[in-house]
This record gives structure tokens, C-alpha cells and sequence, in this order.
């Protein structure tokens, strides 16, 4: 019964923002979503209480209620203070505990155990765009990222520009992109459909258009859409990426039919600059 309760309590907070949150299509959003509604039904155990006994007390102790006795004089009670002081603190170890073992078990750097080999996606955040390199594919794609059901995916992030945040709220935990750095995250879709991906951190003129579609499609449609991905298309060479981080604008999803060896790796080391690198090519790192 606590369970619907702390459902139905979690929608009516949240009921001006998306439902994603409570619709996971992944496990570590799963588990995202059974932590917010054991957290909120343990409070739920205080704060409901506190409400009925603050409406209980101004109710009874009323000017109008004759039969109500003020009582000014009392002692020190031991047993008192126990119960008033353990109650809340039973609280702060369950919501401890949980958080301390959610935050191991749905650690972003932790794998994804599955019997799919996992699929490796290279993510760079740029203005106002997202870049996704599939390295073994030998493919990459502009605001549209495209993953097979059932299949874990590391995804290694990074920035071209200034500080973003990678998230896709029905697949679980957002991260934040760097320049200079990398970032790794795991996620897997267990149901297909289409996903929003969006930045959750403000990057200034031009961030609300700073969204990409998620696809997660059966693994043979994901090895059918690679191989159309790398017959069309122009390359990802140094000219092309220079073109597309000076473009301002909203970027329509497109993809590249090649990427150099080497240009995720050189995107990090050159805090998101890897034009010279990878017209000399490279080895990935």
C-alpha cells in the first residue's frame, strides 16, 4: 500500500515535468526510480505523521473548545527524548544506507552484466550539438544516437567546448562532459523505442536546442543502420569536424560514413581541438 501512495505523492510533485523519471527503459533508470520512491515513502513516514498531528493539534486546542486543558508544567522524560530523537534518526541510516548501496550498484563506471559484448560510444559535446563516434563501427552521428535493445553501452564523454551534462532520463544517470577529460558511463535500453537525450547543464545562446534523439532498435536493425551509415555520408575528417564545431546553429541529425583512427583520443588530449591529430592519423587510446 506505501508503495502506490509514494507513486501517486512523487507524480503530483513532479506532474509539471516529464514522466521519464517514473517510465525507466533501462535497469540502472529502474533502479534510479525504486531508490526516489523508497526514499520518498521512508519520509513519507515522518512527514505524514507531522501533518495529521499539526491538524489534530490546532483542531483540538481550539478557543472554542471548552473541553481542551492547557497543561504549562512537565518534567524531563527520558523515554521522551528517545522516542522523539530515534525516530528521525532511524530515518537518516535507511536513507543512508540505501543511497550508500545505490551509489555502488548503480555506479556510472560500473559494467552492465549481460550477454551481449558491450558496444562502445564515444560522445563530444559541442555548440550546441552532440557528436557520437562508434569506433568499432567505424561510423559517426550528429544528434541522433542509435544503440540495439539488450545490449550494454559504455559510453566515454568528453568536451569540445565548455561544460555539458550527457542524460537520457528513461536510461538512468546523467554525467558531465569536460574538456580536457573523460568522462564513462554504462546504460542499457531493455525495451525499443525513441529516447530524449538532452543536456542538463546550461551552456549558454543556443542550449535548449542542445537535444538528440535515442533510438534503440533489435540488434540486427543496429547492424543494418551501420552499414547504411557507412556507405553514405561525408567523413569525419579534420576539415568536416572544424565545419561542424564552428556551426552555431541547430544541427539536423546526419551521419559520417568514416572516422579517423585516433580522433576521440585526440579530442581529450587537445581539450576538444583534434583537427591536426587526426589529419595525421592516430591510435586510439
Amino acid at each position: 500500500m506505501v508503495k502506490p501512495v509514494a507513486v501517486a505523492a512523487i507524480a503530483t510533485i513532479v506532474g509539471g515535468c516529464t514522466p521519464a523519471l517514473l517510465d525507466p527503459a533501462g535497469p540502472v533508470a529502474s533502479g534510479e526510480r525504486t531508490l526516489l520512491i523508497n526514499s520518498v515513502a521512508i519520509m513519507l513516514g515522518i512527514v505524514v505523521p507531522v501533518i495529521v498531528a499539526t491538524i489534530v493539534f490546532a483542531w483540538w486546542f481550539r478557543a472554542s473548545n471548552t473541553r481542551a486543558r492547557h497543561r504549562p508544567d512537565w518534567s524531563y522524560s527520558g523515554k521522551l527524548e528517545l522516542l522523539v530523537w530515534s525516530v528521525p534518526l532511524l530515518v537518516i541510516i535507511f536513507l543512508g544506507g540505501m543511497g550508500w548501496i545505490a551509489s555502488h550498484r548503480l555506479d556510472p563506471s560500473r559494467p552492465i552484466a549481460a550477454r551481449q559484448r558491450p558496444l562502445t560510444v564515444q560522445v563530444i559535446a559541442l555548440d550546441w550539438k552532440w557528436l557520437f563516434i562508434y569506433p568499432e563501427q567505424g561510423i559517426a552521428s550528429v544528434n541522433r544516437l542509435v544503440i540495439p535493445v539488450g545490449t550494454p553501452v559504455t559510453f566515454r564523454i568528453t568536451s569540445a567546448t565548455v561544460m555539458n551534462s550527457f542524460f537520457v532520463p528513461r536510461l538512468g544517470s546523467q554525467i558531465y562532459a569536460m574538456a580536457g577529460m573523460e568522462a564513462k558511463l554504462n546504460l542499457m535500453a531493455d525495451r525499443p523505442g525513441r529516447f530524449r537525450g538532452l543536456s542538463a547543464h546550461y551552456s549558454g545562446e543556443g542550449f535548449s536546442d542542445m537535444a538528440f534523439a535515442v533510438d534503440a532498435i533489435p540488434a540486427g536493425a543496429f547492424a543494418g543502420w551501420a552499414a547504411k551509415a557507412n556507405g553514405q555520408g561525408p567523413a569525419l575528417d579534420g576539415r568536416a569536424y572544424l565545419a561542424l564545431a564552428q556551426h552555431k546553429a541547430a544541427a539536423r541529425p546526419f551521419t559520417y560514413r568514416s572516422v579517423p583512427a585516433g580522433f576521440f583520443a585526440a579530442a581529450v588530449r587537445q581539450a576538444g581541438a583534434p583537427v591536426h591529430d587526426t589529419q595525421r592519423g592516430g591510435r586510439e587510446s
